[in-house]
């Protein structure tokens, strides 16, 4: 491993440095790929913008204004210089700029993740924890069982289950939308940080903070299935490699309870492939909202995809997929950067 006088100061900005570097590389990769893709499906962007009963001229003038009439090669070299300069076209099924829309409906999407993946921590490491305090016993076998049922059952059948126990049924949540509008009409919400509920709760907003987590609630916990249960089994496996440890050994002949050994000296060693998982998890969870978006009609990012797909709107299509790379790189990043920080074994290289 690399060291300077500085400790791993230098080292650590080199290595940000690099990783950097490389996500730009794969961001623009993902560009180009997409690009091709969305150009070799037979699509007609100028008759979507103009409308069916445009004539030929006027198509031919709006082909002219979006860029289309022009060679593929050129229309890549204008996007990619147009994404740098924040300008990632003009939906053809809006109107609008992509950035834009993709900007406002960002928010919903990130907030559902981002809590889906909260209760995939909150109950997947007390669960994979349980399962190694009493491996091979029943809590064990639950927890290997439940967490088995929770990757393997489909996205959609899990919300529309949801949807139909709590709030068809049993009238407890709301069973879709992401907001009641005529609460928030009336406590409207001031932005701090761009995620509706998180600002809520800043601003001190109780009835609106309520009102958007009523209708967060259910989304999120189908968001979160996938995670807990793979988070869950991480932790078993890492913990039940690291109590063989023999520092771990050492720790538990001293007389330290068994709770303490694994949640204080264990799950330190765990934390690391634990952390490597999320950055996947985080990506899968972006793409899995698409389906839960579409089930609870919530405004975001896999919405306007799913309509930008089936207009064959190819700037939106492109603008979406570029979005959701970049987030995934962002996380992958600050995981592997979170990694080398707080984990001296790994080589900064």
């Amino acid at each position: 491993m690399k060291r300077t006088r500085n400790g791993r100061g230098m080292p650590m900005l080199h290595y940000a440095a690099r990783r950097s570097v490389l996500a730009v590389l794969v961001a623009a990769g993902v560009v180009v790929l997409t690009y091709l893709i969305a150009w070799v499906i037979p699509s007609d962007p100028a008759g979507v913008w103009a409308g069916p009963r445009a004539s030929a001229a006027e198509r031919a003038r709006v082909r002219a204004q979006l860029g289309v009439d022009r060679p593929v090669a050129e229309q890549i070299v204008r996007y990619v210089a147009g994404v740098l300069r924040g300008d990632w076209g003009l939906s053809v099924r809006t109107h609008r700029p992509v950035l834009t829309d993709l900007l406002t409906l960002l928010p919903n999407t990130l907030q559902m993740v981002l809590a889906g993946l909260a209760i995939g921590v909150v109950v997947g490491v007390p669960a994979g924890l349980a399962a190694v305090r009493w491996h091979g016993r029943a809590p064990d076998v639950l927890v290997r069982t439940g967490a088995l049922l929770s990757a393997s059952i489909p996205t959609f059948w899990l919300a529309l289950l949801l949807q139909t126990l709590f709030a068809s049924r049993l009238g407890l949540l709301p069973i879709a939308g992401s907001h009641d509008r005529a609460v928030l009409a009336a406590h409207p919400v001031t932005t701090v940080t761009g995620l509706p509920l998180l600002d809520a709760v800043l601003t001190g907003n109780g009835t609106a903070a309520a009102d958007l987590f009523d209708h967060l609630l259910l989304p999120a916990l189908v968001v979160a299935s996938y995670p807990a249960a793979v988070i869950a089994r991480m932790v078993r496996a890492s913990l039940l490699d690291a109590v063989g440890e023999p520092h771990i050994q050492m720790v538990r002949s001293l007389g330290f309870p068994e709770r303490a050994v694994l949640g204080r000296f264990a799950l330190r060693l765990a934390w690391n492939p634990v952390l490597q998982l999320l950055a996947l998890i985080f990506g899968y969870s972006l793409v899995s909202t698409f389906l839960v978006e579409a089930v609870f009609d919530y405004p975001g990012l896999g919405r306007y995809a799913a309509d930008a797909v089936s207009s064959l709107d190819v700037p939106a299509v492109v603008g979406v997929t570029l979005l959701v790379a970049l987030l995934y790189l962002a996380a992958n990043l600050a995981v592997d950067l979170a990694q080398a920080a707080l984990d001296p074994r790994v080589t900064l290289r």
